[in-house]
C-alpha cells in the first residue's frame, strides 16, 4: 500500500488531460515529488506530464446526507485498492456524484493534503489555508471535476477488520451485530451536534472485533433504529474527526444487512495451542530467533529481542524492530515463523500482541505463505498474501499492547509460514514495533 508520509500539501500542477484517476499511480507521483524536494511545504512544482486516461474507474460515493460537502473515489469498482476523498463546496453532492457514478478530474492547480490536520484522509481539495487544504469553491468545481454517463455497480470489498490501507474504500463486514445494548437506539443520539458513533461487533473466533459506525445529524436515516438481527454491513471507511480512531459510515441503511440470526463465539476449550513463542528463551539483544527466520531485505537493521518496560509487559522478552537513527534509506526487515502444519479439516486461528513506540510513518505487516521454501535467497519470490490481524495503530500510546483478535486461518490446508514485515527508513519513517506472545489454536 503507497502511503503519503507525515503532513503533506503538494499543489498540483501537472498538466493532465481530463483525466479518470488511477490512484495508485497518483500517490506514487506524490511519494516521489516529497523525495525531490524534500520538504511538506506548499511547492510550485514545474514539472509538466502528459497522461491519457488510466485504465481504471474513479468511483464517487456519499448520498443520504451522511456526507457534507464531500466524497470519496476510489479505482475500481471492484476490489478497489486505494481511494481519496475530493472536498468541494456544494450541498447534497450525492445528487450529482452518486453512487457509482465515473469521475473525471482535472488536477491541474488543485491541492493534495489533509483536510483536517493529522487525520491521515487525503483530500483533493482547492486551495489551502493555515496548512490545511480546503474544499473547491462552487464556482471553481465545475472547471475540475466532471462526470461520465456511466454508473458502475459497486461490489463492496470483503474486510474482516477496519484498517487503514481501505481508507476511503466502500467495504463489507460480515458475521456482524450490534451489541444488545443499544439495538432500539436511533443511529444518532440527539444530544449529539455532529456526529453519533455506534458500536458494531464482528465474531471473530473466541472474541468480538468491535469497531464504530459514524453517522451524521444530517443523515436522512438518522432516526432510524439498530436492528437486534446478524448478518453483514457495507460502508465507507474513514476516520473520527481528530483521526484517532477508524470508523465505517453508510452510504444507506439499505447496505445494513442485519436480517439474520445472531453470530456465536467459538469456545477456546475446544482448541489447543499446536504452536506458541513469549520470546522468553532467547537472549537479550539477540538476532538469533531460534527457528524463526530473521531477514533483511533493505538496510543494516534486524528484528532484536529485547526487554520492555512497558507496565503491561514489564521485564517480558519481546521481538523488536526499528529503524531510528539507523541512517539507511530503506529498511525493510522480516520475522518469519517455522513451518506450521494445518490440516484443513479443523478450525484454526492466529493471535499474537503487538506495540509500538513513535511508530512514526512506519508498517508492520502480516503475511502469510504456503510456497515458501524457508530459505532466505527464496522471501522475495514466495507468494504472501495479507492476514486480516490487527496490528497497532500510530495513535496508540507507546505503553499499550494491543490484541490481533484471532486470525482465521481454517482455510489453510498445508504448511504454512507466519510473517511480520516492517518497512522503514530515512528520516521520517523511524518507528519501532514490537510482537510478543504469537500462538496458533486448532481446534480438538
Amino acid at each position: 500500500m503507497l502511503r503519503i508520509f507525515s503532513l503533506i500539501f503538494v499543489r498540483i500542477l501537472y498538466e493532465f488531460t481530463i483525466l479518470s484517476i488511477n490512484l495508485l499511480w497518483l500517490l506514487a507521483v506524490v511519494i516521489c515529488l516529497i523525495a525531490l524536494y524534500g520538504s511538506c511545504e506548499v511547492k510550485a512544482i514545474t514539472l509538466f506530464v502528459s497522461v491519457r486516461k488510466s485504465s481504471f474507474p474513479s468511483i464517487g460515493f456519499g448520498c443520504s446526507g451522511n456526507f457534507y460537502k464531500e466524497f470519496f473515489i476510489q479505482n475500481s469498482a471492484e476490489n478497489a485498492t486505494d481511494a481519496i476523498k475530493v472536498s468541494l463546496n456544494q450541498v447534497d453532492s450525492y445528487n450529482k456524484f452518486n453512487k457509482g457514478r465515473e469521475v473525471y478530474i482535472h488536477l491541474k492547480g488543485l491541492y493534495l493534503g489533509e483536510s483536517n490536520s493529522g487525520d491521515g484522509v487525503h483530500v483533493i481539495g482547492g486551495n489551502v489555508k493555515d496548512a490545511e487544504v480546503v474544499a473547491l469553491t462552487a464556482n471553481a468545481y465545475p472547471s475540475h471535476i466532471f462526470r461520465s454517463q456511466t454508473t458502475e455497480t459497486l461490489v463492496a470489498k470483503p474486510v474482516s477488520i477496519l484498517t487503514s490501507d481501505v481508507l476511503g474504500v466502500f467495504v463489507t463486514l460480515d458475521n456482524v451485530e450490534f451489541p444488545t445494548h443499544s439495538i432500539g437506539q436511533s443511529y444518532v443520539d440527539p444530544r449529539d451536534d455532529f456526529d453519533s458513533q455506534k458500536i458494531v461487533q464482528r465474531c471473530s473466533g473466541f472474541s468480538y472485533y468491535n469497531f464504530f459506525l459514524e453517522t451524521s445529524v444530517f443523515a436522512s436515516f438518522k432516526n432510524e433504529v439498530l436492528t437486534d438481527g446478524g448478518g453483514s454491513i457495507s460502508g465507507i471507511v474513514s476516520k473520527t474527526f481528530n483521526g484517532s480512531d477508524l470508523v465505517l459510515v453508510l452510504n444507506t441503511t439499505a447496505d445494513v444487512e442485519m436480517n439474520g440470526a445472531r453470530c456465536s463465539l467459538v469456545d477456546i476449550n475446544e482448541f489447543s495451542v499446536i504452536y506458541e513463542d513469549d520470546f522468553e528463551s532467547y537472549a537479550n539483544n539477540t538476532t538469533n530467533f531460534g527457528d524463526w527466520t530473521n531477514f533483511k531485505e533493505a538496510g543494516s537493521r534486524a528484528w532484536q529481542i529485547k526487554t520492555t518496560e512497558d507496565p503491561q509487559h514489564f521485564a517480558s522478552k519481546t521481538a523488536r524492530i526499528g529503524a531510528y537513527s539507523s541512517r539507511d534509506s530503506s529498511n525493510i526487515a522480516w520475522l518469519i515463523s517455522p513451518s506450521i502444519g494445518l490440516d484443513g479439516q479443523h478450525d484454526a486461528y492466529l493471535h499474537f500482541q503487538s506495540s509500538n513506540s513513535f511508530s512514526d510513518n512506519s508498517d508492520l505487516e502480516l503475511l502469510i505463505s504456503t510456497d515458501w521454501d524457508g530459505e532466505e535467497t527464496g522471501v522475495l519470490s514466495a507468494t504472501w498474501t495479507a492476514l486480516p490481524g490487527i496490528i497497532v495503530s500510530d495513535s496508540e500510546s507507546f505503553e499499550n499492547w494491543i490484541d490481533s483478535s484471532y486470525v482465521d486461518l481454517s482455510a489453510y490446508s498445508e504448511p504454512v509460514y507466519i510473517a511480520f514485515r516492517y518497512t522503514g527508513g530515512g528520516t521520517d519513517r523511524t518507528g519501532t514495533f514490537e510482537i510478543d506472545n504469537f500462538k496458533i489454536y486448532v481446534q480438538n
